[in-house]
């Protein structure tokens, strides 16, 4: 009897450490992973049109919204260094007006239509500084430089902060929503606001792709 309950348990130890290799390199389907940002297949292109555009030739912004908005996925992108300055977490428009899906943290519904609470995708042109009623009361006026974004201005899409969007990552938590403004921590639009009044004519690139 002593002899069958040992084996037992060997067969169950067995089955326990299967069953861990197993799910380690086969993990359950529905197990979401977290994409990663990817900055450097847009950087060509980004040069390619800041020169040809006139605008700043030294960074730029990009920002990749297939990534949770939890997770840092707003990058100033060093031209001359080829490399990223800065890594942010931004937030996204809600949607969920105007016969849109609502926005998911993984998942933004995207438009150009006014008063859809939105994000638009696209370039933009970073224009001026001015007064902002939250967060650091600071805001830059966004040009849309695409058809997907060309109502930006006229909805006021502009970049500013909040000051309930953490510096750090909280993934899989999310950040509250904008009502379609990229909208950063308080501490990383200090850094912007410190760089953008240097930098004029800085290109934004949002992108789902």
């Amino acid at each position: 009897m002593e002899k069958w309950h040992k084996n037992i348990l060997m067969k169950g130890i067995v089955i326990i450490i299967m069953g861990s290799v197993f799910m380690k390199f086969f993990p359950p389907i529905n197990e979401t992973v977290p994409k990663k940002p990817d900055y450097s297949s847009k950087t060509t292109a980004a040069f390619k049109f800041v020169k040809r555009n006139h605008l700043d030739t030294t960074i730029c912004f990009l920002i990749d919204m297939r990534v949770h908005a939890g997770k840092r996925r707003f990058a100033i992108w060093d031209f001359m260094g080829d490399s990223v300055m800065r890594e942010m977490i931004v937030t996204h428009g809600s949607a969920g007006v105007k016969g849109l899906p609502e926005s998911r943290a993984d998942l933004p519904t995207f438009s150009n239509l006014p008063g859809s609470f939105a994000t638009s995708l696209g370039k933009y042109r970073v224009g001026r500084r001015s007064y902002s009623n939250w967060g650091i009361n600071v805001h830059y006026k966004l040009h849309g430089l695409d058809s997907t974004n060309s109502n930006a201005y006229r909805r006021i899409v502009v970049l500013h902060s909040f000051s309930g969007v953490d510096k750090a990552e909280i993934y899989p938590e999310e950040p509250p929503y904008s009502l379609g403004c990229p909208m950063v921590s308080n501490e990383d639009m200090t850094y912007l606001d410190g760089l953008l009044k240097r930098k004029k004519n800085v290109l934004m690139w949002i992108y789902f792709d």
